[in-house]
């Protein structure tokens, strides 16, 4: 296969979503840069080291994709790709640092290319409310480089959509949206794109169309995922087990299949903040997508205190009661910990005199540590406790099965779980048992 030589492309970012798209490129294009100031991330994947596990470590190995932390391998780039993580602060609010900083470091290398008369063009790819764009970064580039927006650079937003862990929908197999600032800058994104996407380009009517498109969709997620969190809420007070309820309910053709858990990760759980954020800068208070955030916001401290009143139930002391916790990341096998719930759980458990210990398959344990302060426990260690919760559903975990899962508490114990692993007619009368 003849790779592409009309650009020259740079990704900025090889998280979970810039290693993927960064890999792709290679694959289609001769001059392929992958930018990260993490020092320690690029030694590790100049090493055939993927911590996300997101790509395939023989082509890592192999690709003719450029690594590196040293902004010098930027110049004479034509096509520059942004996949910076957008983070909420304390406030929940937008955290725009990160696309701050990479548009800075974009701006300072961003020239007139004599090889490219059209000269270079900048996509975002990361999560943001309409308008930052065009309104918040372009101004950046165009103050620090020196050049004019929309003559000697232009600009473009393709919202990216990797599923962390999701081997079936991946970069090339999920159609991507393509935006740019003008026609030309449309199908000069939707042409390079195009190039890697298998399952094709949708070109968005413009880049704002491309932002709100992509923050509602994660939007639509977080308040179906809150509906059913709220249905198991009443649920549990009727005494009937919300998994039965959805399973007699999804055999209606129309029926959207979504289940109650913790909601976490670095988009669900984030992205709705940032179109809230903007709607209340233009007067309008959102109620529905904010009332959906309080409550999935809401459900670690529920699991918490469930744990509680059963253990007061069942004459257990609760102060310095032994509990374990199975799982940290924010969903199941992928060994990512940002905005994890789980730490929710842990909190309130903390505030009734209990200090968990936790286990995980897939997490780093000293990302754990600077992440959350914890030191995590080996499964093995986790042995006659008072209660366990089974608060991510890693398949190391499932393999085991129920039988063995249940011998983790002692015969008087308490069970919860979050992910309905077990099948609760194989949980012996003698222990206590709840699922979420």
């Amino acid at each position: 296969m003849t790779l592409r030589t009309d650009e020259k492309i740079a990704v900025i970012g090889l998280g979970y979503v810039g290693l993927p798209v960064a890999l792709a490129f290679a694959r289609a294009f001769e001059h392929v840069v992958g930018f990260d100031i993490d020092t320690r991330r690029v030694e590790e994947l100049n090493r055939g080291h993927d911590r996300t596990n997101e790509v395939d470590l023989e082509e890592l190995k192999k690709t003719t994709l450029k690594i590196t932390t040293d902004a010098k391998a930027l110049a004479g780039i034509s096509f520059f790709v942004v996949t910076v993580p957008t983070p909420i602060d304390g406030n929940r609010q937008p955290d725009l640092r990160p696309v701050k900083s990479a548009s800075e470091s974009v701006a300072r290398v961003l020239s007139k290319l004599d090889w490219k008369p059209e000269g270079p063009i900048v996509v975002y790819e990361s999560t943001v409310y309409p308008g930052v764009t065009e309104e918040y970064c372009g101004p950046i580039l165009e103050k620090l480089s020196g050049l004019k927006q929309g003559v000697d650079f232009k600009l473009g937003y393709s919202p990216e959509r990797i599923n962390p862990g999701d081997r079936e929908h991946t970069l090339e197999r999920t159609i991507k949206v393509v935006s740019g600032e003008d026609e030309a800058s449309l199908a000069r994104v939707a042409s390079a794109y195009g190039a890697i996407v298998t399952a094709g380009v949708f070109k968005a009517a413009s880049i704002k169309v491309a932002e709100a498109a992509k923050v509602i969709e994660n939007t639509q997620r977080d308040l179906n995922i809150a509906l059913m969190n709220e249905l198991s809420l009443i649920f549990d007070r009727i005494g009937i087990r919300t998994r039965d309820v959805l399973a007699a309910a999804g055999t209606k053709w129309n029926f959207l299949k979504f289940h109650p858990g913790l909601v976490g990760g670095h988009c669900i759980g984030v992205d709705p903040y940032y179109l809230t954020a903007k709607a209340e800068t233009l007067g309008y208070h959102p109620e529905v997508i904010l009332a959906g955030r309080r409550i999935n916001d809401g459900m670690g401290t529920y699991v918490a205190q469930k744990l509680i009143k059963y253990l007061i139930g069942r004459d257990i002391p609760v102060k310095r009661a032994k509990v374990g916790v199975l799982g940290l990341t924010f969903k199941e096998n992928v060994p990512d910990l940002r905005n994890s719930r789980v730490p929710d759980i842990l909190a309130e458990l903390r505030q009734f005199g209990i200090e968990p210990m936790v286990a995980d398959a897939r997490a780093d344990a000293e990302e754990a540590h600077h992440e959350y302060g914890l030191h995590l426990t080996p499964l093995e260690k986790l042995t006659d406790l008072d209660a366990v919760v089974f608060a991510v559903s890693h398949d190391e975990y499932k393999g085991l099965g129920g039988e063995k899962l249940l011998t983790l508490v002692h015969d008087r114990g308490v069970v919860i779980d979050v992910k309905s692993m077990i099948d609760p007619k194989t949980v012996p009368s003698s222990l206590a048992y709840w699922c979420l």
